[in-house]
């Protein structure tokens, strides 16, 4: 049977039948997202299509606060996860592209009191996991309130996992330093140097640094699972919320805008992002493991090429592709610590392409 979603309507009485089929295929991705919720327990979930960085989908699904029964929409807010990292990387390269950072620069360039062995870690391996460093310590105190320096000493004190340059394995501490390298650079905190260049620019106005003091409007709640039952995600210190590895507040709406500028050379030229989705190199010539650029994982599903990445924080897990030769992007938010939102996002995209959804 031909697919009748591939059927273009010319005539002007076909209109109530196109319409009806662009509900009927509207439908089918809200039945999905629908059963797969219900299939994790996701309480709430928000979806972005955007087609060459023009939202096509932008929705809210289940509760944002299932103590005060408040739906999801469009405007909720969730926080970023790793998700973040990319925007971390954009600063990055920001700095790297006005002269300010080389990616060949040594860490203890920045840190001239820093372990011997930062003078081999470079600012591109940090970027793309590949500097040797690890993840928090098992005795790390989530609910302490540590300032930089403090961070900086912890980093400073964890050994490289293998000689730089030489394997790939995905940290966070990785990260947070970079945080701390826009830092010392630019003299701004990284959230602060985000909120100027890249946020007010693109018109975010909800995408900021996590606060648990503040009034944030149309703020979810984020849970988790335990032995099957849905509880409050745990506390964790509040300055703990505001490293560079993923502490940001967005909804689908300020990502739409994000995803727009990702066309364009608003933020960084061309030539810089294609570095940032492109796999970095080894210092043997071949492409990482983990197939990660800067801030951004890359990879291929059926002839499809994306770039992509998942982040997961205090009841949160979120996802973002971008398939970059078809102009098609899916983002999925949800307020479940432990979901599967790339499971979500892939078959999205998938109904996108094939389609099965307009």
């Amino acid at each position: 049977m031909k697919n009748i979603a591939n059927y273009r309507c010319f005539l002007p009485f076909t209109f109530i039948f196109c319409s009806a089929l662009a509900f009927a295929q509207s439908d089918a991705v809200d039945e999905y997202v629908k059963s797969e919720m219900t299939k994790q327990r996701i309480p709430g979930l928000a979806l972005l299509v955007s087609r060459a960085g023009q939202p096509i989908v932008t929705k809210g699904y289940g509760m944002a606060n299932l103590e005060l029964q408040v739906p999801v929409k469009p405007e909720t807010i969730f926080q970023s996860g790793s998700m973040g990292k990319q925007f971390t990387a954009t600063a990055v390269m920001m700095l790297v592209e006005e002269g300010k950072i080389s990616l060949e620069d040594r860490l203890t360039k920045f840190f001239p009191d820093g372990p011997a062995a930062w003078k081999q870690v470079t600012i591109r391996e940090l970027l793309s996991h590949t500097a040797g460093f690890t993840d928090y310590p098992k005795n790390f105190d989530m609910r302490k309130d540590y300032t930089e320096q403090d961070l900086l000493k912890i980093v400073e004190g964890i050994p490289l996992a293998y000689p730089p340059g030489t394997k790939w394995s995905y940290s966070n501490l990785g990260f947070l330093t970079l945080g701390l390298v826009i830092h010392r650079v630019s003299g701004e905190f990284y959230g602060d140097f985000l909120q100027e260049r890249v946020f007010k620019p693109l018109g975010m106005t909800s995408t900021r640094i996590i606060s648990e003091a503040d009034i944030i409007p149309n703020r979810a709640a984020g849970y988790v699972l335990v032995k099957g039952e849905i509880k409050n995600q745990e506390w964790v210190s509040p300055k703990l919320n505001t490293t560079a590895d993923g502490s940001l507040y967005f909804n689908v709406i300020d990502l739409a805008k994000w995803d727009e500028a990702l066309y364009t050379e608003r933020l960084l030229k061309r030539a810089s992002l294609e570095q940032m989705w492109t796999v970095a190199k080894l210092k043997n010539g071949q492409p990482n493991s983990g197939h990660y650029g800067f801030g951004w994982f890359i990879g291929e599903t059926k002839g499809h090429h994306f770039v992509e990445h998942e982040g997961a924080w205090q009841g949160f897990q979120t996802q973002i592709a971008r398939f970059v030769d078809d102009k098609l992007t899916i983002v999925v938010l949800t307020n479940l610590g432990g979901s599967k939102p790339k499971i979500i996002s892939d078959h999205v995209a998938e109904m996108y392409l094939s389609g099965e959804a307009k």
